[in-house]
């Protein structure tokens, strides 16, 4: 889940991309239409009209930010919309764009607006190998996902459709439909991160192709990107939303649904919003409102972010309950469940479906102590018990601000691709220290830093085995002993 605001001490208590989620809503029973609204319904409404709207509005903030540039060389994750931007190596320690960086597959994204046509992607076969390429509408709902998983490892193509395209489209070639103009594709591929793997991962995102549907047939070649300097490209995505007057964010959210509306569940909501003049697609003027319309959707920023940083403390109170690892398994659908929609936005914004991806995290040890490398730890996996998933697990070793920690072997994770050396008992042991605990006992090392560390699993296609599944809570990772 890649995401790049870098963290403050708020923030980095937003990163925890594993928390259980119980399950809850924010709408209220629709209010009836023309009704007046008092002081207090008018502030219920504006509060729960941020929260509904938080998803679309992070989307549209980051699609600005990541496609302000003439072309796809360079920022990470950044290219002119309708292009690919393809990563071409792992971050290294120094890297500091992106929180929560990946050392297990090189992502390959693009930004699409579908309002004019649709548009066609493809890749070649990758046999042998695992690779997703989920796709995100504008409300932050996974709506296709391609991979593996799904549609096996053979060649592919694609025509993606947006809401309001009736045409014809080539025979023979799948057409996914969007229910929004806005669309994210946000695949990976995974890579052992050696050279010869590099090349040969470099060699399928090069056969990657996207183009509008209008050029089907022939080459086409992508127009340089235009940069706005208007828009703000180094403040963080979710600062930047943060930081949106009541007036400015239902402004824009009430836009942004024009070409992006709410799905058909959501039209009791909808029906309630308009109680205070957010009509989807309709320009919001407040200064035709009430006096309590107006300090309602004045209060509206501080009670909606108020109610998604509650949810991330409720969650992480409920989640503490196995061997101090979080797991959030609620994620790439969201029905009418808005505070968690919001409350994924927040702290993972493209979180895949669980049957995908899910990402068990901590930052304790068995006995509730934060990690800290002046101390040696050891997770041990059980004999036959290593984390169970068919697409590949890997256990990644980030400083308290969730970026890799330098070490003298280059080395962030430990994974299902390294040769690790098991016990005479069939037990696997993970050795989570500063120290370098020897030549023999090296190949199981995660090198931790002097100070304060987190952890984070990574299980990617995560076997669905009633009693051996992250997905159902039947397994989890072992607890983080004190060795």
């Amino acid at each position: 889940m890649p995401n790049t605001t870098q963290p403050d001490a708020a923030t980095r208590l937003s990163r925890r991309l594993a928390l259980a989620l119980p399950a809850a809503t924010v709408a209220a029973p629709a209010l009836a239409q023309g009704a007046a609204v008092s002081e207090a319904d008018a502030a219920r409404i504006a509060a729960e009209a941020y929260v509904f709207g938080y998803s679309l509005v992070t989307m549209e903030v980051t699609r600005r930010v990541s496609t302000n540039v003439p072309n796809a060389t360079g920022t990470v994750g950044r290219a002119p919309m309708g292009q690919f931007h393809m990563s071409r190596t792992y971050p290294d320690a120094s890297f500091r764009d992106v929180t929560a960086p990946n050392a297990d597959t090189l992502y390959c994204t693009a930004w699409l607006d579908l309002g004019a046509e649709p548009w066609v992607v493809s890749w070649p076969a990758m046999p042998d190998r695992y690779y997703l390429m989920p796709m995100l509408d504008g409300w932050t709902n996974v709506m296709s996902v391609a991979g593996s998983r799904t549609t096996g490892n053979q060649a592919q193509t694609y025509v993606i459709a947006g809401p309001k395209f009736r045409g014809a489209t080539p025979p023979g070639i799948p057409v996914i439909r969007s229910p929004t103009d806005m669309l994210w594709i946000l695949g990976r591929v995974y890579c052992t991160g050696t050279p010869e793997d590099y090349a040969a991962v470099h060699a399928i995102q090069d056969r990657m192709k996207l183009q509008p549907l209008s050029s089907w047939g022939r080459d086409w070649t992508p127009p340089a990107g235009r940069v706005d300097p208007a828009i703000d490209t180094r403040t963080g995505v979710r600062d930047q939303v943060d930081r949106m007057s009541g007036v400015d964010y239902f402004r824009l959210l009430s836009e942004l649904m024009a070409a992006n509306p709410p799905a058909a569940a959501d039209a009791p909501f909808v029906a309630r919003m308009a109680r205070i003049g957010l009509v989807p697609g309709r320009p919001f003027d407040v200064t035709r409102a009430s006096q309590a319309v107006r300090r309602a959707v004045d209060g509206a920023p501080r009670a909606g972010q108020a109610a998604v940083v509650g949810r991330i403390r409720s969650s992480e109170a409920a989640a503490r309950q196995t061997n101090n690892w979080f797991v959030i398994t609620e994620t790439g659908t969201y029905g009418t469940n808005y505070l968690n929609r919001a409350y994924v936005t927040a702290v993972g914004l493209g979180a895949n479906h669980p049957q995908d991806a899910v990402y068990p995290f901590t930052e304790v040890d068995s006995t509730g102590q934060k990690l800290n490398g002046a101390n040696r730890y050891r997770l041990r996996f059980p004999a036959g018990q290593r984390p169970p998933a068919r697409g590949f697990w890997s256990l990644t070793m980030y400083d308290s601000n969730f970026f890799f920690v330098n070490n003298p072997l280059n080395r962030y994770t430990l994974s299902s691709r390294n040769d690790l050396t098991a016990n005479a008992d069939g037990t696997t042991d993970l050795l989570i220290q500063a120290d370098d605990p020897g030549a023999d006992r090296q190949s199981n090392w995660l090198p931790a830093p002097h100070d304060g560390f987190v952890l984070m699993f990574r299980l990617y296609w995560p076997m669905s085995a009633p009693a051996f599944s992250v997905l159902n809570g039947s397994w989890y990772p072992p607890q983080v002993t004190r060795a």
